[in-house]
């Protein structure tokens, strides 16, 4: 069996909605072939198009409280009467093969993610220039009510207070930049003393 090179690492980038934080995101999956996303566990139903194991990983209610009630998740939360979380098995598995995971979390999800995978997890928190960008932002999207991007603005406050709690800031001026700037904490992070477990190996007697 190959040693990996590596242990992986599990990449949260997090942000407000309207922050680009999906956008991000899908940049790094296509330049990052080491990079896969975490498919999450989700009660809500699919939606049209959607594919279980691809999107989702779709169950029922009573299904995913077996799973959170067994430790079979490595983090999970309620939102809006649906229940999102992170299987797990794969993960762990990922991690010893050497193989990065990102993920689409907010920061509740993050926190307890580090704890189960204490100096696995790199934390990202991505900002708007400012909260006039941010709402013109929200406003351009079209389709949400003023009192809903209010909700959404007063929403962004309360994540933006855990800023604290992340390995590192960027600011999202710039799209093409800012994913350059998340890609050079994705590469940086590979390298740490910590995941190299082959070359740690054969130092060991030295």
């Amino acid at each position: 069996m190959r040693v990996p090179l590596r242990r992986g690492l599990c990449l949260v980038v997090a942000a407000p909605s309207g922050t680009g934080k999906s956008t991000i995101t899908r940049a790094l999956l296509a330049a990052e072939p080491e990079l896969e996303l975490s498919i999450s566990v989700t009660t809500r139903p699919p939606r049209p198009g959607e594919v279980d194991g691809i999107h989702y990983h779709f169950r029922d209610r009573a299904t995913f409280a077996v799973l959170a009630g067994s430790g079979a998740l490595l983090e999970w939360a309620e939102v809006f009467g649906r229940c999102y979380g992170t299987p797990r098995e794969p993960v762990e598995a990922a991690l010893a093969a050497g193989r990065d995971i990102a993920f689409d979390i907010d920061w509740q999800g993050y926190r307890q993610l580090r704890a189960a995978l204490p100096g696995d997890v790199v934390g990202v928190f991505v900002l708007p220039p400012s909260f006039e960008t941010l709402e013109s932002r929200l406003l351009a999207r079209g389709g949400d009510a003023p009192d809903q991007v209010a909700q959404r603005l007063a929403g962004a406050r309360t994540e933006i207070a855990h800023w604290r709690e992340f390995d590192h800031l960027v600011v999202n001026a710039d799209l093409e930049s800012a994913v350059a700037d998340v890609r050079s904490i994705l590469r940086a992070s590979r390298l740490a003393t910590a995941r190299q477990t082959r070359i740690a190996a054969s130092l060991a007697g030295l």
